[in-house]
């Protein structure tokens, strides 16, 4: 297991090399759609590769070694998505209404909704970090716990991460048809409303799984 991990570890600047505009493997390929293919080939083949040494390298250590650091990622993933999210519906949305806001400034304050809608999404991403955070114990924390949890934090995140998406690009555009249209108003806060659901979703599902992984500690760890 350790000579596989050491040479997974040596072929990924072996991938990189190929991957330079001049790589000293093949040359011949520079500047070619086939050499660009085989580049996205072995940068992916390298990531993949020292994922899996780094996971070969985890298995020796002791379950409770390496449960804490699933746990802590679950917790940072559901932060930085989240605020990922809502940094960019923020961003997009509050451009459409700073630029609705020239021509029409008694409409901002109207407007403002997406900007609020999409600054919630961080208030998610918190919710989950700190239950989880709250929920990984000193001693006794089991590898089923580690895995809940790093799931919980992807599903709060990445749902998060999508609804800002969502909710900056309608924010965005229908600021500035409700402008040109107040009938459109109406339309456009149902269309924030499910796109905020999504991350609503997964924060239904981070919950549950934070239970999920209190209980199935409790479960090994009881004779």
């Amino acid at each position: 297991r350790e000579i596989m991990t050491i040479v997974f570890c040596l072929l990924v600047p072996v991938g990189e090399s190929i991957a330079r505009p001049h790589g000293c493997i093949l040359p011949f390929l520079s500047g070619t759609r086939k050499f660009e293919t085989m580049v996205m080939i072995s940068r992916r083949s390298s990531i993949t590769l020292t994922l899996l040494a780094m996971g070969l390298v985890g298995a020796e250590a002791a379950d409770s070694d390496v449960a804490p650091f699933f746990g802590f990622m679950g917790a940072a993933c559901a932060l930085v998505f989240s605020c990922m999210g809502a940094a960019y519906g923020t961003a997009k949305s509050g451009v459409g209404v700073a630029s609705m806001g020239v021509m029409r400034p008694e409409l901002v304050m109207k407007s403002i909704v997406p900007v609020v809608m999409a600054g919630v999404l961080g208030i998610y991403g918190l919710v989950i970090a700190v239950i989880i955070s709250t929920g990984i114990p000193d001693t006794g924390y089991c590898m089923f716990g580690g895995y809940a949890h790093l799931a919980s934090g992807l599903s709060c995140g990445l749902a998060g991460l999508a609804a800002g998406m969502a909710i900056g690009i309608v924010g965005d555009a229908g600021v500035r048809a409700n402008a040109q249209q107040p009938k459109l108003y109406v339309g456009m806060i149902l269309i924030l409303i499910f796109a905020e659901a999504l991350a609503l979703y997964g924060l239904i599902v981070g919950i549950i799984l934070t239970v999920k992984a209190s209980s199935g500690c409790a479960a090994s760890a009881s004779p």
